[in-house]
């Protein structure tokens, strides 16, 4: 699957090396543009369907994230590329499929694309598709601790489960549970069945899953119609279930 991709990059010597890097080492993408400021990057945005943006987080008059928010409707994957290091955080906050740390490492240049690819070819695959998991492993049961004992339930019944600080809500068709356990204790408790974590704050039943949204990081449509946010470091595994 070839990828279509821009440079956004203040510096034109590490946008040289990026570029050459491309060309001499990754298969099948084809460079459509090259920025040196987030105004130059914006209209490069707008001009060309693409999949795949390679983002520079400190530039002149602003950071990568100035120019992503002003991308309301984003259906591209990002890759940051920076020499800070501390930026990682807030980078898989804000939807970045993977982060290089320059100077830039071939072997993870290719990972990176090679990521992109995968995740732009699953979603292609399931477009317009009513979404079918792969496995039905759901059936068994789970207790949820309470004050005066304990609650059991069957793990078929949990929608989704959302994180509230130490605290989880689990959903249900017509009702949500206060449980006093973190989502991390959910995610390990409910890992033998077809439960997949898409968000720091939501692990989701894959068999209610009905649709699955392109965007900043996607989103996922829930058999009750409620939509949920997809991290970018969480969507390969998710598309993996379809």
């Amino acid at each position: 699957m070839e990828i279509n991709a821009i440079i956004v990059e203040d510096e034109t010597g590490s946008r040289e090396i990026l570029r050459n890097y491309l060309k001499k080492y990754v298969e099948d993408i084809n460079l459509k543009g090259e920025a040196a400021s987030i105004k130059e990057g914006l209209s490069l945005i707008k001009r060309y369907a693409l999949d795949l943006v390679f983002l520079d987080v400190e530039m002149p008059f602003g950071n990568a994230f100035d120019l992503l928010d002003q991308v309301s409707d984003r259906t591209f994957e990002v890759v940051f590329v920076t020499a800070y290091d501390h930026y990682a955080k807030e980078a898989l906050n804000q939807h970045a499929a993977y982060y290089l740390m320059k100077p830039i490492n071939i072997d993870e240049l290719i990972k990176a694309v090679d990521y992109v690819r995968e995740i732009k070819q699953r979603e292609a695959n399931l477009e317009n598709r009513v979404l079918q998991p792969k496995l039905r492993g759901v059936e068994g049961k789970i207790t949820l601790p309470q004050q005066d004992g304990f609650q059991v339930l069957n793990v078929s019944e949990i929608l989704y489960c959302k994180a509230d600080d130490n605290y989880t809500e689990i959903y249900l068709e017509n009702k949500k549970i206060l449980v006093s356990k973190t989502l991390k204790y959910f995610e390990e408790a409910l890992s033998g069945f077809s439960f997949a974590r898409i968000h720091k704050s939501f692990l989701v039943n894959v068999n209610e899953v009905v649709k699955y949204r392109k965007g900043k990081g996607g989103s996922v449509v829930i058999s009750n119609g409620k939509e949920l946010l997809v991290s970018a470091s969480r969507k390969k595994e998710l598309l993996s279930y379809f």
